[in-house]
């Protein structure tokens, strides 16, 4: 996520940040530089001027030179007026009203916006604990009502029925109805979206608002389009009054734009961001945070706050004491490893929350782009009990039947073996002092890349 504008930025001001002194002629160089990323991230012209101007501003006052330290501070700058584009603090979701609280989602055809409906309806539920029921008013795409059926029973949320034959408005005042009856807390209705904006599209999303009167009305945009994402959800908010923008597909936006122009050109806030294919791939919208991922800083509360949701403690636990005990790591535990990995994002995903390893993520994902998790946990399951249990008695026969039975190669039976064993050994130093730190060469070591330093 933002990997080239991280990139970008790092470069230009890794060259100031040392600095003891600062002038006007390197201060102008690094601006320069700083102002072509964010050109070629897509973020709005208007944006990047106003972000270039501010900080230079401050950049030449006191507050930089008189510093200790004036590289760190010009960093610092950055990162503040970072913070400030996208809009200084997370906005959270106001549902003080009497329940339901209706949620109103708008969005071009194809930004995502039936597949964060479910997404948000879970973070819901899990996360505020609330009763959360959802209803589909597309007519017009055949597959849209059975699509939000789908993942409303993944989510394990409530799903009002709709049909092709029923006008929006119809369906949109008798969903309100059967969440009054059901006593739901928040019922979380999904508009028709389309190619581009038109006037009917308008009118039909501005009466369902008027009738249904939302306490939040979202409007979800693919944050791979760039500064357009903006665009589209400037022209959305000057007809409907929205309360915020949701960035949907923002794992795969490289470039940032989005997340950067929206605020400024919108006026509305981010209020959440969708990090991945998975239903549960939504993360609030928290600027200082984003902040620190863009320049490369990590993102340590977001990590802790993901496994505080996601690992499963009770294993953990068990794990831990299992340890301690000095009983062996085995495949058995090596796979709920995965699958708790698999949970926070992969390897990739967490190394990309954690200060100054970035780069060690890139590590990661190529190392491990030839052999996914998924592949790993086939390996795995492809083994008797005791032979997960007991890795040292795979002999040559059984990892040509291992490697038959998973669909994979010895080799990549051999590499597992020899990533089990790196685990393995990550695992005792992590029982010994200086846990952290030995973990981080654990994986250093498992991925076969350069041992990250701490």
């Amino acid at each position: 996520m933002f990997d080239s504008l991280t990139e970008r930025l790092s470069a230009s001001l890794a060259s100031i940040t040392g600095k003891a002194k600062l002038s006007e002629e390197n201060i102008q160089e690094t601006l320069r530089e700083v102002r072509v990323a964010l050109l070629e991230a897509d973020v709005a012209l208007p944006v990047v001027k106003q972000f270039i101007d501010q900080v230079r501003l401050r950049a030449i006052g006191q507050e930089v030179l008189s510093a200790l330290s004036p590289g760190q501070v010009f960093v610092k700058i950055v990162s503040d007026e970072l913070v400030r584009v996208m809009g200084e603090q997370n906005d959270s979701l106001d549902l003080t009203t009497q329940p339901p609280g209706v949620i109103l989602m708008s969005g071009l055809q194809g930004a995502g916006k039936t597949t964060t409906t479910a997404k948000l309806a879970l973070w819901l539920k899990t996360r505020e604990k609330k009763k959360v029921m959802v209803v589909s008013t597309d007519i017009y795409r055949p597959a849209a009502i059975d699509q939000l059926r789908t993942l409303a029973a993944e989510a394990d949320v409530g799903f009002i029925e709709s049909s092709l034959d029923q006008k929006p408005s119809e369906i949109a005042a008798n969903a309100l109805d059967i969440a009054r009856k059901q006593f739901a807390d928040v019922l979380i209705v999904d508009t028709a979206g389309r190619l581009g904006i038109d006037e009917e599209m308008m009118a039909e999303i501005k009466n369902l608002h008027d009738q249904l009167k939302p306490v939040e009305s979202l409007f979800v945009v693919d944050a791979m389009t760039g500064q357009d994402a903006a665009n589209t959800a400037k022209a959305f908010s000057d007809v409907l009054p929205l309360t915020g923008v949701i960035l949907a597909k923002a794992d795969g936006d490289a470039r940032g734009g989005a997340a950067l122009s929206v605020r400024s050109i919108t006026g509305k806030p981010i209020k959440f961001m969708a990090t991945g294919e998975k239903i549960d791939a939504l993360e609030a919208f928290y600027p200082e945070r984003i902040a620190s991922r863009i320049l490369g800083m990590g993102d340590v509360l977001t990590l802790i706050e993901e496994a505080e949701q996601k690992i499963d403690k009770k294993k953990a636990e068990k794990l831990a004491k299992k340890i301690k005990k000095g009983k062996k790591f085995d495949l058995e535990d090596f796979r709920d490893q995965i699958q708790q990995m698999n949970n926070m994002g992969g390897i990739t995903g967490m190394l990309d929350k954690l200060p100054g390893m970035g780069n060690m993520a890139k590590v990661a994902e190529e190392k491990l782009a030839d052999n996914p998790f998924g592949q790993l946990e086939a390996i795995i399951n492809s083994m008797t009990p005791g032979e997960r249990h007991y890795p040292d008695s795979i002999n040559g026969s059984r990892k040509r039947r291992i490697a038959m039975g998973s669909g994979t190669q010895i080799q990549d039976v051999n590499r597992l073996l020899k990533q089990h064993k790196q685990m393995q050994k990550m695992m005792k130093k992590l029982t010994k002092k200086g846990g952290m730190a030995n973990m981080m060469r654990g994986m250093g070591g498992m991925m076969g890349g350069p041992t990250p330093r701490m």
